[in-house]
């Protein structure tokens, strides 16, 4: 009977050694390298067509050389684009092709993911569609449904097995198309756009147990535009993500909320984002690393160049075109401290009326028939040079491919307009010898005002700095009514953000008028030269000042000596994209 039982015994054990030896033989790891681009914005070549320059680290053809070299050192990649892909950098050029080059060029790349972002919707909801359908791969947004039967209008995620290991991804698109479109619903007809939790919520209660690995690729800042989640809350919120990869803010970072990887490789090609999952398929524990990828002098991809050489070839042919002449420089000193061509400290044209605005408010005013204009400077260094006047000019002054609208509002909700653009300055406070900007305010959000006259003050808090406005030398009455000329993004944070206007105060549209000729930038060229006789002259019209600041403080010469040595420092936001966030004070250089 012993023997018999121990017989048995060395057959469980036999039996257990075998299965254990099986299951350790069956466990493996498994290797995943996710790539991500984001905001491309029409860089295909490292060729910035509005200046005419070649940059060191931008464009498609410099990423295709990183993303084949990880591919052949990688075997389980997945490329993914994480939106704002085909807006800008004369991409607009190839609008009307079957399939936009810049999608076709990730086709060849074998990019397997785009999201949409919100400059894909600048243009037809036809361009818009035409694109998804002529990309191989999928495109995914959790967030954007059809109002006709609730229904998704393109894959909220998808699921793919690499290797025995189930990856899903899950795209996400910041929610404020219909206010920045708000002037051309057409280009978002039958589509809403949830906001994330309510988006994100559902999508991963649809994938519970579906998945080993959760990616997301979100087309969204670190913080939101209008108050919503960023993405921290988000991977606060939904802390199942494994990595987040992030768009639209043009920012370059790498960072763990929590333990969710969240990464964005900024903008234009200058960084290839990558991350790596190893997944061990007995165990289910996961090892993530997460970097940014520089392409700052990576040789461009010859195969990639090579096909598309019409692109740059067409490119550099429409902007270099010449359609008048600069008649004296419109800016002589673009550094209001330093004096130099590159802003380093606080930009003229954000502190005083340059030309280059008055430029744009006067072509706005003319054709919306509007007795006041805002405009923004999207470039605070934008200047015109004495010569020739080219297409890439009115790029360079103007970057975004806006059309005109004109509208009728209140004086009441004017001056509320104005005070609401004057908040990009922060508070002077005594002993402050610089004017600083709010950081939690764009550039692109600063207009200046042209057919009103004002001061601002500074020194007074934001919502109280409009002093003195006056439209044809009367005091701007509340309650009368005065036509306004905005482009159509502004259009959209006046009737849905602020509520200052509605759409049926619309009295012009020059996409209504013109079509595809109806951009700002059209308007400009076609100002200069039928109204100009194609002569550029720099002009101004006096209207504006800050006051309650020593512009001529001789402490500032002393400060650009010591900003020269290396002493002082001039201060930037966190995410580098605002400069000048604090003043210096006068004690810093006496």
């Amino acid at each position: 009977m012993n023997i018999f039982y121990g017989r048995i015994s060395m057959r469980k054990l036999i039996l257990f050694i075998f299965l254990t030896l099986a299951l350790s033989i069956s466990a493996k790891e498994v290797k995943i390298v996710f790539l991500e681009t984001s905001d491309i914005h029409g860089r295909l070549f490292s060729y910035d067509y509005a200046v005419g320059e070649q940059k060191p680290n931008n464009g498609l053809t410099r990423i295709a050389t990183l993303i084949k070299k990880q591919r052949a050192e990688n075997k389980n990649v997945v490329l993914i684009d994480s939106g704002d892909l085909l807006q800008g950098n004369s991409a607009e050029l190839f609008n009307n092709e079957p399939i936009h080059p810049l999608v076709r060029a990730e086709n060849d790349l074998k990019f397997d993911i785009r999201v949409l972002g919100n400059h894909e919707f600048n243009f037809s909801k036809d361009f818009l569609e035409k694109n998804i359908k002529g990309f191989n791969g999928d495109v995914v947004n959790a967030n954007i449904i059809k109002t006709a039967d609730n229904k998704p209008f393109v894959k909220p995620y998808i699921i793919k097995k690499i290797d025995g290991v189930r990856v899903a991804v899950v795209g996400f698109l910041v929610p404020h198309v219909p206010t920045w479109e708000a002037s051309t619903p057409e280009h978002f007809a039958g589509l809403k756009f949830l906001d994330a939790e309510e988006a994100l919520k559902k999508t991963l209660s649809e994938l519970k147990g579906k998945y080993d690995i959760l990616i997301g690729t979100f087309h969204l800042g670190r913080e939101d535009e209008k108050g919503g989640d960023g993405i921290p809350d988000l991977a606060k919120k939904f802390p199942q993500f494994d990595i987040i990869f992030a768009g639209h803010e043009h920012a370059v970072y790498n960072t763990k909320v929590g333990k969710v990887h969240t990464i964005e490789p900024g903008a234009y090609g200058a960084y290839l984002a990558k991350g790596v999952v190893v997944f061990d398929t007995k165990t289910k524990k996961k090892t993530i690393t997460t970097e940014n990828l520089p392409t700052k002098d990576i040789p461009e991809d010859e195969e990639l160049a090579k096909k598309y050489e019409y692109v740059d070839k067409k490119s550099k042919e429409y902007a270099n075109e010449v359609v008048g002449e600069v008649t004296k420089t419109f800016i002589d000193r673009p550094d209001f401290i330093t004096g130099e061509e590159k802003i380093t400290t606080m930009p003229t044209a954000a502190l005083q009326e340059t030309p280059v605005i008055e430029l744009i408010n006067k072509v706005q005013k003319y054709y919306a028939k509007a007795d006041v204009s805002a405009a923004a400077l999207f470039n605070f260094g934008a200047n015109l040079k004495k010569g020739p006047f080219k297409r890439k000019d009115v790029a360079y002054i103007y970057k975004f491919a806006n059309t005109l609208i004109g509208v009728r509002i209140t004086g009441e909700n004017l001056l509320k307009y104005m005070e609401w653009s004057y908040k990009f300055y922060n508070q002077l406070q005594p002993g402050d010898l610089t004017i600083s900007f709010n950081e939690n305010v764009r550039g692109y959000n600063f207009d200046m005002f042209s057919g009103v006259k004002y001061q601002v003050d500074v020194t007074k808090p934001a919502g109280q700095r409009i002093v003195n406005p006056t439209i044809n030398g009367k005091p701007i009455n509340p309650k009368a009514t005065y036509k306004l000329a905005i482009n159509n993004y502004r259009f959209g944070t006046l009737s849905t953000t602020l509520k200052l206007v509605t759409d049926a105060n619309r009295y012009y549209d020059s996409y209504d008028e013109l079509q595809d000729n109806g951009q700002i930038r059209d308007l400009i060229i076609k100002y200069i030269t039928e109204e100009k006789g194609k002569k550029v002259t720099p002009e101004l019209e006096h209207n504006w000042e800050i006051i309650h600041y020593d512009f001529k403080n001789p402490l500032l010469e002393k400060l650009a000596e010591k900003l020269k040595e290396g002493s002082v420092k001039i201060p930037t936001s966190k995410d580098g994209r605002t400069l000048n966030v604090k003043s210096i004070k006068a004690s810093e250089v006496e």
